[in-house]
């Protein structure tokens, strides 16, 4: 398990990053049109550094849905490697099953 702390930590990001997800892509949006002004295209980059960076999709952690583990973890399960063995072995996901030769 990890701490509670980072799990927390992770969570605010993802709250903060699907709540300014808009806005930082319209900034962006702007920051990237090479047709407008210098001037526009410097001050919505300016804007975009004032928002907080943990509101950046980037810093979210993938972790796992169980024990909170941050490394080797598996997208589409949204579990960690050691968890989706336990629960394969126990047969909880479907269509799963350990290998052998």
């Amino acid at each position: 398990m990890s701490k509670t702390s980072s799990v927390e930590r992770n969570k605010k990001r993802e709250r903060m990053a699907k709540n300014q997800a808009g806005r930082r892509a319209r900034l962006k949006a702007v920051v990237m049109d090479r047709e407008a002004s210098p001037e526009d295209r410097f001050e919505a980059s300016l804007k975009l550094a004032e928002m907080p960076r943990n509101g950046a999709k980037v810093r979210v952690r993938l972790r796992c849905e169980l024990t909170g583990r941050g490394r080797g973890n598996y997208r589409k399960f949204r579990v960690c490697r050691n968890k989706l063995r336990e629960l394969a072995s126990l047969g909880q996901i479907p269509g799963m099953v350990k290998s052998s030769w």
